[in-house]
C-alpha cells in the first residue's frame, strides 16, 4: 500500500537572492498583494529547496497548489512543468532519486504569463507554494493512477435512484488483478458492492439534501493482486437530484429552493492565499450563521478541504475555473486544461452543482474567437461530467442578446446598478428588459456589491461615500428584489469578504476590494451582513445599524434595525417606538441630544442597550478622505455641473492623464503603460477617437463616459 507524508515543514525559500526559512502554506505576496505602492507587487520566480527524506519504492511529488507557473527539479534535473494556480499536479520522480540526499528545487512563479489563465483580474495573484506539498512513495507497481489530471484516478456519479456509476484507471492492469468496488454508509457499513464492473445500486439511498440533511456515502475502491490488497481509493458522494427551470427557479431533489449566495475569494488580510483548515472552517461558520446555503468560489479552483466542508455542511456550491476579464487565444489549451483539473478532481463532491466556464469574459472583446472558445469549453465540461450543468457570469455590459448567453446550461449576470452606474432601481429596470427579450434562460445574479469601508459612516449615506451605510442601503434594495423575482434561480452576494487587490487604490483604503459583508481578517460584520442574516436565518435576532459608531449629531435622527421578527421596539431617552415590518425596520423622529443617549433595542423577548453620544459635527474619520480616489461617482449629484467643468469623451487622452485623482487610481501594468512613452502616440487623440479605433461596445463606452464626466477638472 502506498504512503504519504507532508512535506510542509523546513523549505529554504529564495526571492530575489534573499533566503529564509518558511513552512507551507506560503505565499510572498501576503502582504505587499495587499497594498503595495503604487499598486505593484513582487509578480516573478521564486524557489523553495530542501532535501527530501529517504523512502523507497515508486515515489511522486504532490503539488495541492502553486500559483501560478511551477516547475521541479530533483538533484538538478527536470521532474516536470505545470500551469496553472489553483488545481493538484504530481509528478512521478522515482528514477530522479540518485543519491544519498536526495536535493529538490521548486520554482513558482507568478509572472505575466499571455498562455496562462487568469492574465486580468481585479484580485491579487498572489505567488507561492500556498497550499501544501506531499511526498507519495511505496507505491505499487499496480495501483490507480496517479498521472490523470491530478486525480486519484476513480470518479463517481451517482443517481437518486441509488445507482452508482464509477470509472477508475488502473496503471499497469494486467492478468490476475482485480478491482473491488464498495458503498458505504455515514455509520461505515457496505450497503452494495461490486467486482470489476462500475455499476453498482444501493436500495432506498438516502438523499443528499443540501443542509437539512447533507448525508454522505463512501466509495471504497481497491485493487488486489494475486488475492493481495495493493491500492486503495476512498471518495465521498451524495445522492442527489437538482434541476432548473426558466420560470420557477431551483429545485433539489424535486423540492424547491432558492439559492441564497454569496461569493468567496480565499485569502485574508496579511496572509494572503497561503490558508489552514481554521481558516476555511472559519469562513464557513461565518457564511452559515448569515443563512447561506450556496456558494460561487470565485474565481479558480479552491482547496480540496474546503469541497469536503461544503459536502458535509450541505452547501450548494458553483465551482469556476479562472476564464476571466481578458481572452486570450494562446491560453485556450490551459483553459481546457484547467478544466479537466477542477472536474477530475472535484466530481464526486456532492456539494458541487455546476460548472463555471469563464467570468466577464467580454470586458475586453465579443467576437467570434471570444464565443468559440466559451463553446469548447462549456461542450467539453459537459463531456467530462454529464450529471452537471454548466454555467457563467456575463459582464454587466454583456448585451442580453449576447450569443454568449446561448451557451451554457444556466447563466449569472454581474450586475452592479447603484454603484459603478445608475442607482439601484437600475437591476429592477434590466430585470423586467431580459426577462422579456429571453424568457426561456434561467437566470441567477452572479454578482452585485458595493464597498463598505470599516469607518466610514453618515446618517444620510449617498452612492459612492464607500460608507457601510450605503452598502447596506445598496443591499437592502437588492435582497428584496432578488426574493421577489420568483423566477431567477438564485443570487450571490459580491462579496462575503474584504480581498486582495492589488492594483486598487479607491476608498480611501489601497490594495483591497471592500465589498465584502465581513472585514478582511474576519473579525468585523458589516451592517449589511445583518440584513441578509434577516432575510435567509431562522436564527432570531435584530441589529442596530451603525451601532459600532458612537457618535451621532444632535437633533432628529432616523434609525434602521435589522431583524427576522415581526416587531421591533426603539426607546431613545424616554421616548418610545414599536415598528412591524419584514426585515427592516425604520424609526423616525428621534431626538438626538448632546452628551450621553441610551438606545434600548428590545424584540421577541431579546434586549440590548446602546449608548451614543451626541456631538455637534461628525468626526472626520467617519468619512471618506477629500481627494481619496474613487471609482465611484453620485451621478445624480454633479448633473447639473457647467459645461466644461468635468470631462468628456471629447477631451485629449493627454489632458484627461493630467487628472492625479484617474491616474492615481491605475496600478500595476496599467499604471506602467500610462507612463511610458508609448502612450505619446495616443494623448493627441480625443478619448472617443481612441475608444472607436478599440471598438469598445457602446454599454462600456457608456460606462466610460458616465464615470469621465464625473471628474472635475482642476
Amino acid at each position: 500500500m502506498k504512503k504519504v507524508i507532508s512535506l510542509n515543514k523546513d523549505w529554504v525559500f529564495c526571492k530575489e537572492g534573499a533566503k529564509e526559512n518558511v513552512d507551507l502554506p506560503h505565499t510572498w505576496n501576503g502582504i505587499d498583494g495587499q497594498g503595495g505602492a503604487d499598486g505593484v507587487y513582487y509578480r516573478g520566480a521564486c524557489t523553495y529547496t530542501k532535501i527530501l527524506p529517504k523512502y523507497s519504492g515508486k515515489v511522486y511529488l504532490e503539488f495541492l497548489g502553486a500559483n501560478s507557473v511551477c516547475s521541479v527539479l530533483v538533484n538538478g534535473k527536470e521532474a516536470g512543468k505545470h500551469k496553472g494556480g489553483y488545481s493538484t499536479f504530481r509528478f512521478d520522480i522515482t528514477n530522479l532519486l540518485t543519491s544519498p540526499k536526495n536535493f529538490l528545487e521548486v520554482t513558482v512563479d507568478n509572472g505575466e504569463n499571455k498562455e496562462v489563465y487568469p492574465t486580468l483580474a481585479d484580485f491579487t495573484f498572489y505567488g507561492g507554494l500556498y497550499r501544501g506539498v506531499n511526498l507519495i512513495y511505496d507505491i505499487p507497481d499496480v495501483h490507480f493512477s496517479l498521472d490523470d489530471a491530478g486525480s486519484k484516478g476513480v470518479y463517481v456519479t451517482a443517481e437518486a435512484n441509488g445507482t452508482v456509476k464509477v470509472k477508475s484507471i488502473i496503471s499497469n492492469y494486467r492478468t490476475g488483478v482485480k478491482v473491488l468496488y464498495e458503498v458505504l454508509n455515514k455509520e461505515g457499513e457496505v450497503v452494495a458492492s461490486a467486482e470489476d464492473k462500475g455499476r453498482l445500486k444501493v436500495e432506498n439511498p438516502i438523499l443528499w439534501n443540501g443542509m437539512e440533511n447533507p448525508y454522505l456515502y463512501t466509495l471504497r475502491a481497491t485493487l488486489y493482486e494475486g488475492g493481495q490488497l495493493v491500492d486503495e481509493v476512498k471518495l465521498r458522494f451524495g445522492f442527489r437530484t437538482i434541476a432548473f427551470d426558466n420560470d420557477k427557479g431551483c429545485f433539489l431533489n424535486g423540492r424547491y429552493i432558492k439559492l441564497k449566495g454569496v461569493s468567496r475569494h480565499q485569502d485574508r488580510e496579511a496572509i494572503g492565499n497561503a490558508l489552514t483548515m481554521e481558516h476555511h472552517m472559519e469562513d464557513l461558520k461565518l457564511i452559515k450563521e448569515m443563512g447561506v446555503n450556496s456558494l460561487r468560489l470565485a474565481h479558480y479552483q479552491q482547496a480540496g478541504d474546503f469541497y469536503d466542508l461544503c459536502d458535509e455542511m450541505g452547501f450548494l456550491v458553483w465551482a469556476e475555473i479562472p476564464v476571466i476579464s481578458r481572452f486570450i487565444k494562446k491560453g485556450q489549451e490551459n483553459a481546457l486544461s484547467q478544466l479537466e483539473e477542477l472536474i477530475k478532481q472535484n466530481m464526486h463532491h456532492a456539494s458541487i452543482f455546476c460548472w463555471g466556464v469563464q467570468n466577464e469574459i467580454t470586458i475586453a472583446s465579443e467576437n467570434k474567437a471570444v464565443i468559440d472558445a466559451i463553446t469548447e469549453l462549456n461542450s467539453y465540461a459537459r463531456m467530462l461530467d454529464p450529471s452537471r450543468v454548466t454555467t457563467c457570469a456575463q459582464f454587466s455590459m454583456c448585451s442580453s442578446k449576447s450569443e454568449l448567453n446561448r451557451i451554457t446550461d444556466i447563466l449569472g449576470y454581474n450586475h452592479y446598478f447603484g454603484w459603478y452606474m445608475k442607482t439601484c432601481d437600475g437591476l429592477d429596470e434590466w430585470l423586467a428588459k431580459f426577462r422579456e427579450e429571453n424568457p426561456e434562460a434561467k437566470l441567477c445574479l452572479s454578482e452585485y456589491g458595493a464597498e463598505g469601508v470599516l469607518g466610514y459612516f453618515s446618517d444620510n449615506p449617498v452612492q459612492g461615500d464607500y460608507s457601510e451605510g450605503y452598502q447596506a442601503l445598496f443591499h437592502e434594495h437588492y435582497a428584496k428584489t432578488i426574493m421577489d423575482t420568483e423566477w431567477m434561480w438564485g443570487s450571490y452576494v459580491w462579496n462575503m469578504f474584504d480581498f486582495g487587490s492589488a492594483v486598487r487604490n479607491e476608498g480611501g483604503t489601497r490594495g483591497r476590494n471592500n465589498k465584502g459583508l465581513v472585514s478582511f481578517d474576519r473579525k468585523l460584520k458589516k451592517d449589511a451582513f445583518y440584513l441578509y442574516k434577516a432575510y435567509w436565518s431562522d436564527e432570531k435576532f435584530f441589529h442596530l445599524v451603525g451601532s459600532r459608531y458612537p457618535l451621532r449629531k444632535i437633533g432628529e435622527q432616523s434609525f434602521r434595525v435589522y431583524s427576522n421578527c415581526d416587531k421591533v421596539t426603539v426607546k431613545i431617552n424616554g421616548k418610545q417606538k414599536t415598528v412591524t415590518a419584514d426585515k427592516v425596520f425604520v424609526f423616525d423622529g428621534f431626538e438626538i441630544t448632546e452628551g450621553e443617549n441610551k438606545v434600548v433595542v428590545t424584540a421577541d423577548g431579546m434586549k440590548e442597550t446602546f449608548i451614543f453620544t451626541g456631538v455637534t459635527e461628525y468626526p472626520k474619520e467617519y468619512s471618506l478622505p477629500e481627494g481619496s480616489a474613487s471609482m465611484v461617482r453620485n451621478w445624480f449629484v454633479d448633473k447639473d455641473a457647467p459645461a466644461g467643468d468635468t470631462y468628456s469623451l471629447d477631451d485629449k487622452v493627454g489632458d484627461i492623464l493630467k487628472s492625479e485623482e484617474i491616474t492615481s487610481m491605475v496600478g500595476g501594468v496599467a499604471g506602467k503603460l500610462i507612463k511610458s512613452p508609448l502612450m505619446l502616440a495616443v494623448k493627441p487623440f480625443t478619448l472617443r477617437q481612441l475608444i472607436s479605433v478599440a471598438k469598445l461596445s457602446p454599454e462600456i463606452t457608456e460606462l466610460v463616459e458616465q464615470y469621465i464626466s464625473s471628474v472635475k477638472k482642476k
